[in-house]
């Protein structure tokens, strides 16, 4: 009884349980500096909005006889910035249940959801969110949201290191400063199971070699 869950990079996500792979919000080719393009299969693509580094759904080979998914998948609406989408328009949160594990993928989200929303997500066993601020929450607007629902495992996403990412985002270490116990990861992806701990866990994606 598992899910595993693998960073591309940026906010690109691929979640698999039962040989069943979605993949979320996938980047154009380029958009994001330092990251290597998106080249994945899968059943399923899902982009929580259309801004050309969440929506380049070409990237993705979709199976043409896709198996019986073991995923509930839930699309939650939410907004890209703190104006009600006055400045960068909706956002979807996608609420994917399987194998009695709830995972949140929150796209990216701009300010705190709305009640109804939070009450979905309260009690995750593992959630995306972003937390490089600017085009998203920030580090500690993140937290807040976190804050409310509790999850047991945080994977930040969306943010910059020396390698890669937006040079107008913040790096993952002003989220962490905030956090409980961390875990960095060697590799790009969590095998997330009942029994994982709770933590933070920063993950590696694959990078451009220099």
């Amino acid at each position: 009884m598992s899910i595993k869950i693998k960073w591309l990079g940026h906010s690109c996500f691929a979640v698999e349980c039962k040989n069943y792979r979605i993949v979320l919000d996938p980047f154009e080719p380029g958009s994001v500096p330092g990251l290597l393009s998106v080249r994945e299969e899968a059943d399923l693509v899902l982009c929580s909005h259309e801004h050309f580094d969440h929506n380049y759904r070409a990237g993705v080979v979709v199976s043409e006889q896709p198996g019986e998914s073991p995923f509930r998948v839930t699309a939650l609406s939410s907004y890209h910035d703190d104006q009600q989408g006055a400045l960068r328009g909706k956002n979807t949160i996608f609420l994917l249940e399987a194998e009695g594990m709830r995972i949140v993928h929150f796209g990216d989200i701009g300010c705190m959801p709305g009640e109804l929303v939070l009450e979905k997500l309260r009690g995750a066993d593992a959630v995306m969110i972003p937390v490089g601020g600017h085009y998203t929450v920030n580090a500690a607007e993140a937290q807040a949201i976190l804050d409310e629902i509790r999850p047991r495992v945080v994977i930040p996403m969306h943010y910059r290191s020396e390698k890669f990412g937006f040079d107008v985002l913040s790096t993952v270490e002003d989220f962490l400063k905030l956090c409980g116990p961390t875990v960095r990861f060697g590799g790009t992806f969590l095998e997330l199971t009942p029994e994982t701990p709770r933590q933070v866990a920063v993950l590696s994606c694959p990078v451009e070699e220099e």
